[in-house]
C-alpha cells in the first residue's frame, strides 16, 4: 500500500545540493521533487545508540533537511562496537553532540536539533511536535509504549526497530494514514513480564545487526517522506542474521486496541513504568527488606574469609557475562536454571543465599523464586556487579 508523501517539496535545491544528491536525482521515483521533499523533511531520531547511529548517518547523507536527536546519555567505550556515529575521541562526550558533529562532516546542509533530556510524560509531546516523522530505536518497553502513544496522539507516523543478539525487527506504525493500519499496541498489547526479556546490555547484540535494521528504517523513512514504494505499515519485518533470512508478517489492526481501537481506554499518556514494571510484583515484594548494598557484601565476604560467616554468593548472569567481570567468590547459576527449577537442587539448605546479577533486576526475580522455595533469609545485591565495579573494584571492565 502506497501513501501520499508526508512532506511538501522545498522551493529549490542549490547547485551544490544538486551535485551532492545527483545519484538520487537520476532515480525516476525520487527525482528532483523527491529530493526537495527530503530537504523539507523534519525527522526526529530517538537515541543516538546502536540503531540511531546508522539511521542518523544515512538520513543525513540522504539529505533530510532537519534532524532532531533525542539523546541524554554520554558515549562509553562499550558503545563503539555498534554505535558507528561515535569514535574514540568522543568517549565521555554527550552522544547527541557527538552525533551532531559527525553529521556536520557528512552533510553540512542538514540542520541538527538536539533534545538532550530524557524523554518522559512531561516533555515527550513538546519534543515530538513539529516533526513529520519519528524514527524510534529505544531499547526498553516503557519508552516504546510512550513513543507509540505520543506519536498516535499527535498523529505522527513513526518507524520502529528492535535488535537482540542476531535477531532484528522493524515496522512502520501509522494508524493516522489508514483506518486499517495498526499501532505498536496492536502488535504488543501487553509488555512481557518484567525480567523475562533481557535487554541488549544483558544479552548482547551483534554490532552489524544495527546497520541492517537501521538501513531498513531509513529506507522506510525515505519512502514515507517522498511518497514512493510500499512502506511496511501493517507488516513486521523479521531478520535472522545467523540464517541470513528475512520474513515479512502481516500485522492486523486490533479492534480492541487500548489506543487505536474502537473503544480506546488510553486517551492520554499513562504511567509507563508502572504499566511495564521494572520488576514483577513478586520480585519487588521479595526484595523489600532483603536487598543489601555492595558495601555490605564486601564486609560479608571479609567475614566469610575470616570464618565468621558462611553463605553462598550466586551470580545469576550468563556465563559470557561472568567472563567479562565478576564478584570474587561467586558461584555461577544462570537465571534460566531458576526458572526451570534445576537451580534449587544446587543450593545448600543450611546456608544463606546471596544473589547478584548485572544491575539487580534479574537477581530480584530469582530472589522471589528462592524465597518461595523456603530460603527465608535469602537476599540480593542492589546494583549488582555494576555497582561492585564502580564502588569496590574499578579495575574490572564494565559492559
Amino acid at each position: 500500500m502506497s501513501f501520499p508523501a508526508l512532506v511538501e517539496p522545498a522551493a529549490e535545491l542549490s547547485i551544490d545540493e544538486v551535485r551532492r544528491y545527483s545519484r538520487h536525482l537520476i532515480i525516476p521515483d525520487v527525482g528532483m521533487t523527491g529530493q526537495k521533499r527530503l530537504k523539507n523533511a523534519k525527522v526526529l531520531v530517538i537515541g543516538a545508540g546502536g540503531l540511531g547511529s546508522p539511521a542518523l548517518l544515512y538520513l543525513a547523507a540522504a539529505g533530510v533537511g532537519t534532524l532532531g536527536i533525542a539523546e541524554f546519555d554520554t558515549v562509553d567505550e562499550s558503545n563503539l562496537q555498534r554505535r558507528v556515529i561515535h569514535g574514540v575521541s568522543d568517549i565521555d562526550k554527550p552522544k547527541g553532540q557527538s552525533a551532531k558533529e559527525s553529521i556536520a562532516e557528512i552533510n553540512p546542509y542538514v540542520e541538527v536539533i538536539l533534545h538532550p533530556e530524557r524523554l518522559d510524560n512531561d516533555n515527550v509531546l513538546d519534543v515530538f511536535r513539529g516533526y513529520d516523522l519519528i524514527v524510534d530505536g529505544t531499547d526498553n518497553f516503557a519508552t516504546r509504549y510512550m513513543v507509540n502513544d505520543a506519536a498516535y496522539l499527535l498523529k505522527i507516523p513513526y518507524v520502529w526497530g528492535s535488535i537482540y543478539r542476531f535477531d532484528g525487527r522493524a515496522s512502520v506504525f501509522a494508524p493516522m494514514l489508514g483506518e486499517d493500519l495498526p499501532c505498536y499496541r496492536c502488535l504488543y498489547p501487553e509488555p512481557p513480564p518484567p525480567g523475562m526479556v533481557p535487554s541488549c546490555a544483558e544479552g548482547g547484540v551483534l554490532g552489524v545487526l544495527c546497520a541492517s535494521i537501521g538501513a531498513i528504517r531509513v529506507n522506510e523513512a525515505i519512502k514515507l517522506i517522498t511518497g514512493i514504494g510500499d512502506p511496511i505499515a501493517g507488516k513486521l519485518m523479521i531478520y535472522d542474521a545467523l540464517e541470513m533470512e528475512y520474513r515479512k508478517l502481516k500485522v492486523r489492526k486490533d479492534p480492541n486496541c487500548a489506543l487505536c481501537g474502537e473503544h480506546a481506554t488510553v486517551t492520554e499518556l499513562i504511567d509507563y513504568d508502572a504499566f511495564c514494571g521494572a520488576v514483577s510484583d513478586e520480585a519487588a515484594e521479595a526484595a523489600a527488606g532483603s536487598t543489601i548494598s555492595v558495601t555490605q557484601l564486601e564486609h560479608m565476604l571479609k567475614e566469610r574469609d575470616n570464618g565468621e560467616r558462611d553463605f553462598v554468593l550466586v551470580d545469576v548472569r550468563e556465563p559470557n557475562e561472568a567472563e567479562i567481570n565478576h564478584i570474587p567468590g561467586a558461584v555461577l547459576i544462570p537465571k534460566g536454571d531458576f526458572l526451570n527449577g534445576s537451580a534449587l537442587e544446587q543450593l545448600p539448605a543450611d546456608k544463606q543465599i546471596v544473589m547478584h546479577c548485572k544491575t539487580g533486576v534479574r537477581s530480584a526475580e530469582t530472589l522471589a523464586i528462592v524465597k518461595g522455595a523456603g530460603y527465608a533469609d535469602a537476599v540480593h545485591v542492589g546494583g549488582g556487579v555494576v555497582a561492585w565495579v564502580n564502588q569496590i573494584d574499578p579495575s574490572q571492565p564494565t559492559y
